[in-house]
């Protein structure tokens, strides 16, 4: 009898375990070999480590579970708990989001973590009302220009055919007379086979990822800017989660934001030297394609402030304080 309740008791304690365990999906637009994506699985490792193992996070990476631009969507809907988006992706929703896209204006590790900690609450309050919230971000490394071209100045990039993954990006391809064509990550190495782009801005890290080097031979460093992924999460999602939960996962969340910044100022190194190990030429920017670039950063500024409004003023004169 003795054992009867004994095994009982066992089924009803497995049961509650199994009823306390809360699981999530984490779309990601990127490889899994990715440092974003590597960054995520260890943060779902960590959150199922700090919370005992009643909340387990599903990274599904390289846009297999939803696209890029719907991620954001998907999370805001209920789809997904949480995901992993390019901020400047959704610009033309909101300004702000696409801060970190504007050339030139913050153009260093450094610099980007300090536009992060000033667009960061303004970020928060805008997801609030969308029935979100960030728990962190991660710089990419900075963007270079992809070219088999020789350039010596923007007049060198007019016709290019020009991968556009943002407004940005694609407001760039305008100023400089190169051909905007929208393609994403987890496209751009068909895309350039298919001779559908033949040129792009991007990090090392995104180069290598793609094989570009099979495709392209020149990289300029022009570190323009630091673009950022952040990681958001359903509010609903996140309110039903006990408080010891929660606070699991904002631990994991703080921890994955510092290795993930660590990771690409690795990545960065590392990823610049396999391209030259493929053939790469890393190449640094003349005095005059400099200047050109630095002209088409301040007429985007310029045009982004006019969007953007007191907002984005606010945002910019906090940052250049």
């Amino acid at each position: 009898m003795k054992l009867k309740f004994a095994f009982a008791a066992a089924a009803i304690a497995m049961t509650g375990h199994v009823a306390a365990q809360t699981k999530w999906d984490l779309p990601a637009a990127y490889p899994a070999s990715n440092f974003h994506s590597e960054n995520l699985v260890q943060f779902a490792l960590d959150v199922d480590k700090l919370s005992g193992g009643k909340l387990k996070i599903q990274v599904h990476a390289n846009a297999s579970l939803f696209k890029a631009p719907e991620i954001k969507r998907a999370v805001q809907g209920g789809q997904a708990q949480i995901g992993e988006i390019l901020l400047v992706n959704f610009q033309n929703e909101w300004q702000i989001f696409g801060a970190d896209g504007l050339p030139f204006l913050a153009d260093s590790y450094d610099e980007a973590m300090k536009l992060w900690r000033v667009q960061k609450p303004m970020v928060d309050r805008k997801l609030a009302e969308q029935g979100m919230m960030v728990l962190y971000a991660v710089p990419w490394p900075p963007q270079g220009i992809y070219t088999n071209r020789t350039l010596n100045s923007a007049a060198d990039m007019k016709g290019l055919k020009w991968r556009a993954y943002s407004p940005a990006t694609a407001r760039i391809a305008e100023l400089v007379g190169a051909q905007p064509v929208t393609v994403q990550a987890a496209e751009l190495s068909q895309a350039m086979a298919t001779k559908v782009v033949d040129s792009y801005m991007s990090s090392g890290s995104t180069g290598f990822d793609t094989k570009t080097f099979e495709h392209i031979k020149n990289w300029y460093d022009t570190q323009a800017w630091l673009p950022k992924n952040a990681v958001i999460v359903n509010r609903a999602a996140f309110n039903a989660l006990d408080k010891p939960t929660q606070d699991a996962l904002l631990k994991a969340a703080a921890d994955a934001e510092v290795r993930g910044l660590a990771a690409s100022k690795k990545t960065n190194t590392e990823s610049l030297e396999k391209l030259k190990a493929n053939g790469m030429q890393i190449l640094p920017p003349g005095g005059q394609l400099k200047a050109d670039m630095k002209k088409v950063g301040d007429q985007m500024l310029k045009e982004w402030l006019e969007k953007a409004g007191a907002e984005g003023q606010q945002l910019v004169d906090a940052f250049r304080k």
